[in-house]
């Protein structure tokens, strides 16, 4: 089943936000749980939904990319039309999550450790 972000929402309260993007985050990763291409992960309906929510998602996608892996990294380039990884570093996920990662921290993203492995947005 894909979660769905009511049509009506037009702004987020950032409790909403984070409790719609951790619900899209799961239907994300538990229905492309077996698949290994980005293409078809980025794809899915639930991504694209992610992708919907815009600029007040992207910390939230940087904390997902820290605590997990670079799953996000295609969201976190379709919405900021940005790419702060080194062409020589495309490919390598380490290097990619740790460019974004210091990309949002330039840009004032900041989030902060809650529990070993658990970082939590600070501030949008």
């Amino acid at each position: 089943m894909t979660a769905t972000i009511p049509s009506h929402l037009k702004e987020y309260e950032p409790d909403d936000l984070e409790r719609i993007f951790n619900r899209l985050v799961q239907s994300v990763l538990s229905e492309t749980r077996s698949e290994s291409s980005t293409n078809r992960i980025a794809v899915h309906p639930a991504y694209q939904q992610i992708i919907g929510l815009g600029r007040p998602a992207v910390p939230l996608l940087l904390k997902e990319d820290e605590r997990r892996s670079g799953r996000w990294i295609w969201a976190l380039k379709s919405i900021t039309r940005e790419a702060p990884v080194a062409a020589s570093d495309r490919g390598k996920t380490k290097k990619m999550i740790d460019a974004w990662l210091a990309w949002g921290k330039q840009k004032g993203s900041q989030w902060k450790e809650t529990a070993p492995g658990m970082p939590m947005r600070k501030s949008i």
